[in-house]
């Protein structure tokens, strides 16, 4: 268990538990995952600041949330990223219908979007993935671990349905801070 909370905490990045197995030492991804939620079954009762989360499709060792003021004395960690609406409207067409173009995102949303996405890729949010067969051969986009983390969601079927969307107050949609 120690080896693979020490491979966590040096990690930086969420690994799979296959991945992790293997940087431990230990026989497989299921054995990986077993000493995880005994790790964080430990951290429960020792009511300890760390936590192993599934995040973006893998583990990661991280602080809870209520120690985040006394982190931020410490270092400089930003709190969110701050998406305008028109960002978060791409972002948005992007996770939904990925991999999509930019002819297709600019069809849905009736705008240019290609300093937005420009943004997105800057951010680390969103990337290239392929060339379509189209003609002109356009770039494909899709989003990122990066995305995944900002959002909490481990996989994208964690996305709320469309119509989940649809019922959200308008308000919501402006200025959305993103962690």
């Amino acid at each position: 268990m120690a080896r693979l909370e020490a491979v966590l905490f040096v990690a930086g990045e969420p690994l799979g538990s296959r991945r992790l197995a293997q940087l431990a030492s230990l026989a497989d991804g299921t054995e990986a995952r077993t000493l995880i939620h005994r790790l964080n079954r430990l951290y429960d009762e020792e009511r300890s600041a760390f936590r192993v989360e599934e995040v973006a499709g893998g583990f990661q060792l991280l602080t809870r949330p209520q120690f985040g003021p006394w982190l931020r004395r410490v270092h400089r960690i930003p709190v969110e990223v701050r998406l305008s609406a028109p960002a978060l409207e791409t972002l948005a067409v992007i996770a939904y219908r990925q991999p999509t173009s930019r002819a297709e995102i600019e069809a849905i949303r009736g705008v240019h979007c290609g300093e937005i996405l420009r943004q997105l890729m800057e951010r680390d949010l969103i990337r290239i993935t392929a060339r379509s067969e189209d003609l002109g051969r356009p770039f494909l986009y899709a989003t990122t671990k990066r995305f995944l983390q900002a959002f909490g969601l481990r996989h994208l079927d964690e996305l709320p349905r469309a119509e989940a969307l649809r019922a959200a107050p308008q308000d919501s949609l402006q200025e959305n801070p993103v962690e």
